[in-house]
């Protein structure tokens, strides 16, 4: 099997070669230490072997942004919304928020989803890596309204205040991206991660009475857009979603992942809460790929092909996305651990 074949067989609840390998994404510090001069993650899926190419959609180049104080690192996304460039790669939204009250909702007009950029990068990676996974790193509702409010914060005091403000605001990101992801998909798309997060490792961050009245609305209009062109769907989110997992399921999504390795989250609970129904992807811990030896990373990488990959259809990651504070080693240790004992049908006495 080739990378491509090897992920959509595994979504597809069908036994690939081998385990397949991906990330949503991979910070910039670790592509260049592990691949001096490469430009982007996807050169180091290549270089790697990995499986799976990506574009994200809250990921901007300095020349699709509005620049408000580029000494600060301060610009307008695509919902005109500040967002704040830190040491980090990934933006943080920051004040004053764009969207304040139901009037200024009533006159916002949001971006044309047919004009985003993310489209023709989509088309790049389908003609560079043919043999490879493409997907989508996309947002449903939620992380879109935590940006026009200028930040989480904000977002949550009108879901306790202004709930059907909060609900009206989410499908403006939501309908964004109904009309986006069919686009993406048509240019060469395979897989769309939704990535907005709703837990912590206590649990849901709202209710979850408000989490179905005012969330899952829009999270289905999205899964259905994805579903109907073709594509196959990964809810990624942060936290214990237990509270909540059974209506995510019942979007129609094809897998979780990355999921947080928080206890009651393991990977194999999950197949046993929905036998024959759901893939996982995850979840080597980012604190062990950043604070652990490659001898522990080693350890770890094969109780998940012991425990996971051996009992149903699972993508190996990290617990999130290769972070800036991840070991260069040890991302390489994880992957080749994975190339190495993951082949199908895994060989549970090597890996004791």
């Amino acid at each position: 099997m080739n990378s491509r074949e090897r992920v959509l067989a595994t979504l597809s609840h069908r036994q690939a070669d081998r385990v397949p390998i991906a990330e949503m994404w991979i910070d910039p510090k670790i592509v260049r230490a592990i691949l001096p001069g490469a430009t982007n993650s996807n050169e180091l899926v290549e270089h790697l072997g990995t499986d799976m190419v990506t574009v994200l959609t809250m990921i901007y180049d300095a020349d699709e942004v509005e620049w408000v104080d580029r000494e600060k690192r301060i610009f307008r996304d695509k919902w005109g919304a500040l967002q704040h460039l830190t040491q980090e790669a990934i933006p943080v939204p920051t004040t004053p928020a764009r969207i304040e009250s139901p009037e200024d909702l009533a006159r916002y007009t949001p971006p044309d989803p047919a004009k985003s950029p993310v489209i023709e990068k989509v088309r790049r990676l389908k003609a560079r890596y043919p043999d490879k996974a493409v997907a989508v790193v996309g947002e449903s509702g939620w992380a879109p309204a935590a940006f026009m409010r200028g930040g989480i914060e904000h977002l949550f005091l009108d879901l306790a205040m202004r709930p059907e403000f909060a609900k009206d605001l989410m499908g403006v990101g939501a309908d964004y991206y109904a009309g986006l992801f069919p686009l993406v998909v048509k240019a060469g798309a395979d897989v769309i991660f939704l990535g907005d997060d709703y837990s912590d490792k206590n649990g849901p961050m709202m209710s979850p009475k408000m989490f179905e009245e005012i969330i899952l609305p829009h999270d289905t209009k999205v899964v259905a857009s994805i579903k109907k062109a073709g594509a196959f769907c990964i809810k990624h989110t942060d936290g214990d979603i237990r509270k909540i997992m059974d209506w995510l399921v019942g979007t129609g999504l094809d897998a979780f992942g990355p999921l947080e390795d928080v206890p009651g989250m393991e990977l194999e609970k999950i197949f046993a809460r929905y036998p024959g129904k759901i893939t996982v992807m995850g979840n080597l811990s980012v604190d062990l790929l950043g604070r652990g030896s490659v001898e522990e990373v080693i350890a770890g990488t094969k109780h998940l092909l012991r425990t996971v990959s051996s009992k149903g259809p699972h993508i190996m990651s990290s617990g999130n996305t290769i972070a800036s504070c991840v070991k260069p080693e040890n991302y390489v240790a994880m992957v080749r651990t994975v190339q190495e004992f993951g082949k199908y049908p895994i060989d549970l006495a090597r890996l004791k």
